[in-house]
């Protein structure tokens, strides 16, 4: 059937007697927007918001009938009499989705994706020829939409666009370099940061032998993202300029990258959510963004999620985002600005590079989002505001929730699809209990996997307990088990959402078979503020050895009581965990529950002091004083070991600062603040810096002890540096100033006066932030602290290269390098030579420049810091490249790529790169 209604480009209407006379743009945007929703209602308020905006006259709602009526009457006129139809509570337009240019298009271009998807790129490029050709013009050109009506032509813009890039990608599959490359420049030209479109021109010039072109495409790129975002490029084009760099384009162009976890073993049912899903995806409207998964606790809702994302992941070759929001419990919740920092790093945004406040993130996450294919899973989510500012700016991807609450609040700003779990149907428990124990077992005793069923609810968590419990014991009979679980009178029900009592009872009966030491283990872990938890606390908190702690928890996660996620770390199903706190209210004494919150926080305390003394030894103001320090503990001295393994712990931190503040361990939350610093320094993750030192502020000052809250506000102050909010950080580390002075604790000035001058600095202040560095050195030096000099004077240096005086910068630093070197202080020796290189190379004196490097290499070399060895490395290879001496800087630069990808620093990587292309 012929299109009759056309808004992908001037918007008209042909009937059998010819076209439709519109007279004004109000009334082409009406039809145009009753036309993209053809067959459904559109009330009048959002027709209201679409003609007006959010600023309608107060005779708009009768304006609206009269141009619905004006508009009925046109149509009637061409030979379409009854299709604008009046419906409550609005109006809809009676012609089927294939008479309307639009759906036609977006119709081919879903067609279009799964052939590309599926290996068949010359039938993609048939249907995008196809789909395109509909296109006259800008969407709804003679219209004037507003509101939500703009909202829809930019979106139809932006599927064109895709469109476009899948049309190129699909021509590229078929060997058309060099067609391609001028339509593609011509497109780049006009939209210089849509990554997508830039790698996809990248490629055409490389297979045309044009490799310099296709490098100098990605550095317009990276600047222009730089320039207008403050973000480098996505992973994607890194890894094809990365590519192109080694001349090897063996990286496939559509490698799907997911940090799914994996399926979980033994799923069973949830057919029809199965296929809302798909449904979902497959939805004509791509304004339909957000789905909603609810349930109750251990319903399933994880599993599902992830299940159905392993299986459409080709869909998203941009790449799968796995958050757990933690948003059951408001104490343990990640804050809508920690969800943006975990997702910006999942898209490969540098740690450096995230900004300060939740709004400039959401920011960033749109700028790297647009274009892409990608889905974003957020798990547990707990309010609206976790979901909100990921909701993408294009028709590509997906959001993709779980969460115990209907979120009622994103549905005021989106259009949300919802899936409502409820416990699985009889014959899919049954499934579920035969796949775990087997099929042979479940046929010899009917009545008894039924009535084993109804006893758990047909709770997916309580069937594989149960059923756990009963593949240990091969023999036992199934009907043994039914008794005992059947014994209601043993415990009271427990009070969570929905239908829990034979979940706890299923709990119970898997409890009670442990062995006593892994029976307390259990009920001492649920203390754990997070439930995320590795086989060393757990053989701390029970003052075991790590090997028999280890047969403990893994006797744990045989019962299917914990999940391991990792080697080494374990995670509590949050119902589990409040399972086993209510074992520990019901089976430990209060002092030993006190001892073994106790226990808990000397670990962690243990554990942060051992790693300050690996990665900032000089970090010396605190004193960790555990009461009952662990047996063992987890790493030695290298740093990467240590790093890798707070890794594991970072999401643990805050909440266990918190947890011992709600103790009232306040001399603890302090000194995890202070003993953590290093860890931040070497790593980023800002926001959690900040919160766990405004957690030691607020304990300090609960503590009534003014020099630890000086500290805390110098933490805290350094820590709002590293978040790039310099002006935040400057009335921290003023008050921190005012404490320490009023203690009369002189080094801590020092220390003050010290940040002070980074953070004015940074707000390009520099004659005040060269007094205060002087006013740092001063005090240091009366104080007779040493290092503190060593620190203020490597500051002036710095200082005085900024502000144009390399005299000045190379008088302070040789200085500081002389105290360096008389302190066997090897770190501050290293980073003064690596400064005094940057300072003989701002001016032009590069051998001596390149002499400061080579001794700041060695330097960092002796002390294991892979880190800042490649960073100087980096700086070797640019420095040789100033120098003319081209055939040498490939080596050190190629050293730093390699040791910035094994530490997973993508910011450094990137640097090496871009050094690298210049080498051509």
């Amino acid at each position: 059937m012929s299109v009759r209604v056309r808004v992908l480009g001037p918007v008209g209407v042909v009937g059998p007697g010819g076209p439709a006379t519109l007279v004004g743009a109000r009334q082409r945007t009406l039809l145009a927007l009753l036309a993209l929703n053809a067959g459904t209602v559109v009330p009048c308020a959002r027709l209201v918001d679409a003609l007006w905006g959010d600023d309608p006259p107060r005779t708009a709602v009768r304006t609206l009938h009269s141009h619905v009526s004006r508009v009925r009457q046109a149509l009637e006129a061409c030979g379409l009499p009854g299709v604008l139809l009046t419906r409550d509570p609005g109006y809809l337009l009676g012609l089927p989705r294939d008479q309307v240019d639009a759906h036609r298009f977006e119709d081919a271009v879903r067609e279009a994706r799964a052939c590309l998807d599926g290996g068949s790129p010359d039938r993609a490029a048939a249907l995008l020829d196809e789909g395109l050709a509909w296109w006259r013009g800008d969407a709804l050109a003679d219209g004037a939409p507003d509101g939500w009506g703009r909202a829809e032509a930019d979106r139809l813009t932006e599927i064109r666009l895709a469109a476009t890039e899948d049309l190129w990608d699909a021509r590229l599959h078929l060997d058309r370099h060099a067609e391609a490359v001028p339509e593609l420049e011509r497109l780049a030209a006009a939209h210089p940061t849509r990554e997508r479109l830039v790698g996809l021109l990248m490629l055409a010039l490389f297979h045309c032998g044009r490799h310099v072109d296709a490098l100098d495409r990605y550095r317009r790129l990276s600047a222009h993202l730089a320039d207008e975002f403050g973000v480098d490029p996505g992973s994607r084009v890194r890894e094809l300029h990365a590519a192109i760099l080694r001349g090897d384009l063996a990286v496939p162009d559509r490698t799907v990258a997911t940090q799914l976890p994996a399926r979980v073993g033994h799923f069973a049912g949830r057919v029809d959510e199965l296929g809302a899903l798909s449904r979902w995806l497959a939805e004509p409207s791509p304004e339909t963004q957000v789905m909603v998964v609810r349930g109750s606790a251990g319903i399933g809702k994880t599993a599902l999620v992830v299940r159905w994302a392993h299986e459409v992941a080709a869909r998203f070759p941009d790449g799968i985002v796995f958050v757990d929001l933690r948003g059951h419990d408001p104490e343990t919740a990640l804050t809508p600005g920690e969800v943006l920092a975990h997702v910006l790093d999942a898209l490969g945004l540098p740690r450096d590079r995230l900004p300060a406040s939740a709004e400039q993130r959401t920011a960033v996450y749109r700028s790297l989002i647009h274009g892409r294919r990608t889905l974003v899973v957020l798990d547990n989510a707990g309010t609206a505001d976790h979901v909100l500012p990921l909701v993408p700016n294009s028709a590509n991807s997906r959001v993709l929730v779980t969460s115990r609450h209907r979120l009622a609040a994103v549905s005021a700003y989106h259009v949300v699809r919802h899936v409502e779990l409820d416990a699985l149907g009889p014959d899919d428990a049954h499934t579920l209990l035969a796949r775990v124990l087997g099929r042979a077992r479940v046929a010899a005793e009917p009545e008894a996997t039924a009535r084993l069923a109804e006893l758990c609810g047909r709770i997916p968590i309580a069937l594989r307990v149960a059923a756990a419990r009963l593949s240990g014991r091969p023999r036992q009979p199934m009907a043994e088990l039914v008794a005992d679980l059947s014994d209601e009178g043993r415990l009271d029900a427990l009070s969570v959402d929905g239908d829990t009592h034979s979940v706890r009872t299923v709990f119970a009966s898997a409890y009670e078979v442990l062995s006593d030491p892994a029976a307390r283990m259990f009920r001492l872990l649920g203390l754990h503020p997070s439930g995320n938890v590795s086989s060393w606390l757990a053989a701390a908190v029970t003052g075991d050895t790590h090997g028999r702690g280890r047969r403990g928890i893994d006797e744990l996660a045989a019962a299917h009581l914990l999940s391991e996620v990792a080697v080494g770390r374990y995670r509590f199903h949050d119902l589990m965990r409040l399972y086993a706190v209510e074992r520990a209210e019901r089976d430990e004494e209060g002092a030993a529950r006190d001892d073994a919150v106790g226990r808990l926080l000397d670990w962690y305390l243990a554990v942060a002091s051992a790693a300050n003394r690996v990665l900032d030894p000089a970090r010396d103001r605190v004193v960790a004083t555990p009461r009952q320090p662990p047996r063992e503990l987890p790493f030695g001295t290298d740093p990467d070991e240590v790093l890798a393994f707070l890794d594991g712990e970072r999401d643990n931190l805050v909440p266990v600062a918190g947890f011992a503040l709600r103790h009232g361990h306040h001399r603890t939350v302090c000194q995890l603040a202070y003993l953590t610093s290093g860890y931040f320094e070497s790593r980023g993750y800002a926001d959690s810096r900040i919160a766990i030192h405004r957690l030691g502020l607020e304990a300090a000052r609960r503590g009534a002890d003014p020099v630890v809250e000086g500290l805390m506000h110098s933490g805290l102050g350094v820590a709002l540096i590293a978040a790039r909010r310099y002006e935040d950080a400057l009335g921290e580390l003023r008050e921190a100033l005012r404490l320490m002075a009023a203690a009369g604790d002189q080094r801590g000035v020092g220390h003050a006066y010290n940040n002070l001058a980074a953070a004015l600095g940074e707000l390009g202040r520099f004659d005040e932030a060269i007094v205060a560095c002087e006013q740092a050195h001063a005090v240091h030096v009366a104080n007779a602290h040493t290092l503190g000099a060593i620190l203020a004077l490597n500051n002036l240096g710095h200082l005085y290269a900024r502000v144009g005086q390399p005299e000045q910068s190379l008088h302070h630093l040789r200085r500081g390098l002389r105290l360096a070197r008389d302190a066997n202080d090897r770190r501050l020796e290293a980073a003064i030579q690596h400064g005094i290189g940057e300072t003989h190379r701002s001016t032009g004196t590069l051998d001596p420049a390149l002499e400061a490097f080579a001794e700041a290499l060695a330097l960092r070399r002796g002390a294991g810091n892979r880190h800042y060895e490649a960073r100087t490395l980096v700086e070797i290879g640019t420095t040789l490249i100033m120098a003319g001496r081209r055939a040498e800087a490939g080596k050190p630069l190629e050293e730093a790529l390699t040791i910035a990808g094994e530490l997973g620093d993508e910011h450094l990587a990137d640097r090496a790169r871009a050094e690298l292309a210049r080498l051509g």
